[in-house]
């Protein structure tokens, strides 16, 4: 089902970020200086429910949705979720700048039909108009997406569930990139036009997006996450999963840690940083990325933006939009600072709400 008009106007959404060990939710107001946080909430989801970012127990998933939108103000009809890039199928290609919203649909479907590997009827296919070709003005580059449907509809019947409208289903990548927004203060002045490396460092997937000019170029995605520190911890230290993540979160480790446990996990961590952004240095032409910007729950491990920024060359901080355009009033931002990070897909779903769209 192609899109075929657009709106000047989305409704506010709460961004919704269902992950492996939580969903968190976030619910942003347009300020004249940027974002204000007016609700937050998270809620933990059983473990083995959410693999890889794919839902395998859709009642546990439930559950926390349910937590979530008990605490949700009742005028909270609508919201944005994501799928993972890795069940999105995305390809740039070229259309003729004279073509108008219908006639690209139509040629849009043709090329879809060339491109995907499924049968049109199993895909939900969408489209956007990026700029003008930079070979021939005649043409723009237009951004085709398609994802399997029931990846779609499992999310949306979700929200079905809680009563929620998901007006938008993204891809996380993309939402990630879009949270750049937030942190463009953070930066030096003119980094906006330069590229910048948003690497959201989960549970068991590690999320990449390359931002530039405000537009996100690259993304991919990497099987690693913290919960590969957090296993060494409890099998290092003979602790159950529960002490080890409680361990890891309040820093409560033995004195040799750093040397026996974090230290090779954060070797791993930036051998796979590394890695991505050879193959977007190899894609792009590009000799580096300017910037690179940690999130998600693994970001704030000690040390971490220094060792990159030492082994790799690059810039590197730790997430940090109150630095940025978000505010929050104080008890919210005092609550929600140590941990702003792992909102940052949220907060980037959120966003959809004050940007163009179609329905």
């Amino acid at each position: 089902m192609l899109s075929k008009l657009w709106k000047r106007q989305a409704p506010q959404m709460v961004g919704i970020d269902i992950g492996s060990h939580e969903v968190k939710a976030i619910l942003l107001s347009k300020t004249a200086d940027g974002f204000k946080i007016q609700n937050y909430l998270t809620a933990p989801v059983r473990k083995g429910a959410v693999i890889d970012h794919e839902i395998r127990d859709a009642d546990a998933v439930q559950d926390a949705l349910q937590q979530i939108k008990r605490g949700l103000p009742k005028s909270a009809k609508y919201a944005a979720v994501a799928v993972s890039g890795s069940a999105v199928m995305t390809k740039v290609i070229y259309m003729g700048a004279s073509l108008n919203e219908e006639e690209m649909e139509a040629q849009i479907e043709i090329e879809a039909d060339n491109l995907i590997p499924y049968s049109l009827d199993e895909v939900s296919i969408d489209f956007e108009t990026l700029n003008e070709n930079a070979t021939d003005p005649t043409k723009v580059d237009v951004l085709l997406s398609a994802c399997r449907t029931e990846n779609i509809d499992s999310r949306i019947d979700l929200l079905d569930t809680i009563e929620l409208d998901a007006k938008v289903v993204d891809v996380e990548a993309y939402a990630l990139g879009r949270s750049a927004e937030l942190i463009y203060a953070q930066l030096p002045e003119g980094a906006k036009a330069q590229s910048i490396a948003m690497v959201d460092i989960g549970s068991n997937m590690t999320t990449f997006a390359v931002v530039e000019n405000g537009e996100t170029s690259f993304i991919r995605e990497q099987a690693f996450g913290g919960d590969l520190y957090t296993q060494s911890i409890l099998s290092f230290y003979g602790m159950t999963y529960d002490e080890a993540e409680t361990a890891k979160v309040s820093n409560q480790l033995p004195r040799n840690y750093m040397f026996e446990v974090l230290s090779p996990f954060q070797t791993q961590l930036l051998q796979q940083i590394k890695r991505t952004i050879q193959i977007y240095c190899t894609a792009s032409g590009k000799e580096k990325v300017d910037y690179i910007v940690l999130s998600g729950g693994t970001a704030p491990l000690e040390g971490m933006a220094a060792l990159l920024t030492s082994e790799l060359g690059v810039h590197s901080i730790v997430a940090d939009p109150f630095q940025g355009c978000l505010h929050a009033e104080e008890s919210v931002k005092h609550e929600l600072e140590p941990i702003i990070g792992k909102y940052m897909v949220a907060c980037g779903l959120a966003l959809r709400s004050y940007a163009q769209w179609r329905t």
